[in-house]
């Protein structure tokens, strides 16, 4: 898969591709190890960023790159000019990331709700690992179809949709160490 948007390559995470992103997460990440290590002040994000977004552009030689070798090539930029405690602080953020709820519930099958909970969790728990804070998550009556083996649009199906969207609110609601939160947004 190739992002044909800004010549950007597409970025790895976990078994996750996230193919059309910005640059706001890579401002936050580098204000997050300047805070860590007592620079708030520090003023070569914007510097750095643009360099990053640079390499990403023009220089990238890979199609996919994985968000971890991203951070690492980040550490080595700022530890060459000069910035260790910045760089050794530098923790991976992904840029948000769109899942498919009805991709949940088809791996799980009709009928099995609390398997696609679970394959859920194990999804998100793992993307979170690997640094992604912010989800927008979508196709959720198709989840909800999925689950049921329908077609039609039943009142059972609504009351599974209400559960997923609970669902998805408890976890957004949950603490995490580090300061590091999930987002989501849901397409209804």
């Amino acid at each position: 898969m190739i992002c044909l948007v800004g010549k950007l390559p597409v970025l790895q995470v976990g078994h996750h591709q996230v193919a059309s992103y910005d640059t706001a997460w890579i401002d936050v990440a580098l204000q997050r190890a300047a805070h860590s290590c007592d620079r708030s002040d520090f003023p070569f994000i914007d510097d750095i960023r643009d360099g990053i977004l640079h390499y990403l552009e023009h220089k990238c030689p890979w199609r996919v790159l994985p968000l971890e070798d991203l951070f690492e090539r980040m550490r080595r930029m700022l530890r060459r000019i000069g910035c260790d405690a910045i760089a050794d602080n530098l923790k991976p953020l992904a840029p948000p990331i769109t899942l498919s709820i009805a991709r949940a519930a088809k791996e799980a099958g009709n009928g099995f709700e609390l398997v696609f909970y679970q394959k859920l969790q194990e999804k998100i728990d793992d993307l979170h690992a690997r640094g992604a804070e912010e989800f927008h998550f979508t196709e959720l009556r198709e989840s909800a179809q999925i689950l049921l083996g329908t077609a039609e649009w039943t009142p059972h199906c609504n009351r599974i949709h209400q559960e997923i969207l609970a669902f998805l609110q408890d976890i957004a609601q949950q603490p995490v160490p580090e300061n590091r939160k999930i987002q989501l947004t849901i397409d209804l």
